[in-house]
């Protein structure tokens, strides 16, 4: 078999530009200049290649807003559990300290006492002093049933936000699940 293409250059003395290199760039001693696609603006004004820039006259003036539609396919139920039982304990907190404060404020203005003797009035007898509502709603026994609550209310709330993230799962294999459009503003 012979070789029919000839005589092949040899690419060890090659100095011309490698493949993906433009034919006149600059050597590595000097500094990299890119192309511009304007030419350098002369002394008078213009351009040197002789072109101006001018605005498009059909430009937009009011910026685009991106909208991206997405969809939530899938809730995972461990963070669900975990977002929600930090809610939870939050709200319960909050129930705790709403409810002493609420019992401080009506104890400050005499709610208690008021209440407390028209009922004793209405209860007593001639050998009892009747119903004691300032002994049966004091502060540590309405704090202690406030606890008790927000405790169950934790609990529940944690196990249904669980439950709904299941559930919502199922559901959203057989629908596909809640579409969102979200837009960026600018």
């Amino acid at each position: 078999m012979t070789d029919t293409r000839g005589q092949q250059p040899s690419y060890e003395s090659y100095n011309g530009p490698l493949p993906g290199e433009r034919a006149g760039a600059q050597q590595p001693g000097g500094p990299y200049h890119p192309p511009q696609a304007y030419g350098a603006p002369a002394p008078g004004g213009q351009a040197g290649t002789g072109a101006v820039r001018r605005p498009r006259t059909g430009a937009r003036t009011t910026p685009r807003t991106r909208k991206a539609r997405l969809r939530v396919a899938k809730a995972d139920p461990w963070s669900v559990m975990k977002v929600s039982f930090l809610l939870s304990i939050a709200l319960g907190i909050c129930t705790v300290v709403a409810a002493a404060v609420l019992w401080m404020v009506m104890d400050a203005m005499g709610v208690f006492s008021t209440v407390g003797g028209t009922i004793s009035e209405a209860t007593g007898s001639n050998e009892s002093n009747g119903f004691d509502l300032q002994s049966f709603l004091s502060l540590p026994r309405v704090l202690m049933f406030t606890s008790v609550i927000a405790v169950i209310d934790v609990v529940l709330m944690t196990a249904l936000a669980t439950l709904g993230a299941f559930i919502y799962n199922l559901s959203a294999g057989f629908v596909g699940g809640v579409e969102l459009t979200l837009a960026e503003d600018e």
